[in-house]
């Protein structure tokens, strides 16, 4: 009966991850002026009938669980509330005049991508090597972000405001674009000396590039998950 129960449970799982991939490309559609206008009456027959689904899907997990409040005001709640909500909420803001306000609700449902994250058990893992690794993170990111601070002063001394430097936020834009190799090319130093400074940023760059990835691998790796029952292992 169990073994029943838990192939009828994944079976849902696997439905429910169709549904919500289905809802996201269905939303990314909509927004093509030419499939809107040709196959919009589908497209909002589709629509609807997600928003029923995921609408049943929350009221049923909501009666399920025991702790229903702690449920329906965590993230994973709001993220189920917010996959249907903007759909009623387009209904009761009709008319031209709240036009904008509805497109912006209605584009609030690419959030049902989010809901994928409670049916992955990587995620979860990825999300604890995250948290652990957070003050080695936030200690890179300072040391990252001094370098863009002193990096786009000296740009901004160097080059100035007629080279397209005209402010040290203007600076700190190129350095941004630049340490992360990037490159858009609507600003880019015209001297010597502030060629020399971008191509030592880029060199920075490439080398601080890989070390947040480094940081979470190694607090990935000293952490196992046990394939059967999921708890950690040391």
């Amino acid at each position: 009966m169990a073994q029943w129960k838990n192939k009828l449970y994944e079976s849902f799982e696997l439905i429910l991850l169709c549904v919500i991939l289905a809802s996201v490309v269905a939303v990314c559609l909509e927004s093509v002026t030419q499939i809107r206008e040709q196959y919009g009456f589908w497209l909002s027959g589709l629509e609807w009938m997600f928003t029923v689904l995921f609408t049943v899907e929350y009221l049923i997990r909501i009666y399920m669980t025991q702790r229903r409040l702690e449920y329906v005001f965590s993230f994973y709640g709001l993220v189920d509330l917010m996959s249907t909500l903007p759909s009623y909420l387009a209904i009761v803001l009709p008319g031209a005049h709240s036009f904008l306000v509805v497109r912006i609700l209605r584009l609030l449902r690419v959030f049902r991508i989010l809901k994928l994250g409670s049916y992955m058990d990587e995620a979860n893992y990825l999300t604890r090597a995250l948290w652990a690794s957070k003050r080695k993170i936030a200690v890179f990111l300072v040391g990252v972000m001094t370098i863009i601070l002193v990096s786009a002063t000296l740009m901004y001394l160097v080059e100035g405001p007629e080279n397209g430097f005209d402010s040290i936020p203007r600076a700190i834009y190129w350095a941004i674009v630049t340490i992360t190799t990037v490159g858009y090319g609507d600003i880019s130093p015209h001297t010597f000396l502030g060629q020399i400074l971008a191509s030592g940023l880029m060199l920075v760059g490439y080398t601080i590039i890989a070390v947040p990835t480094g940081i979470i691998s190694a607090e990935m790796g000293k952490t196992q998950i046990c394939k059967t029952c999921g708890s950690n292992l040391c």
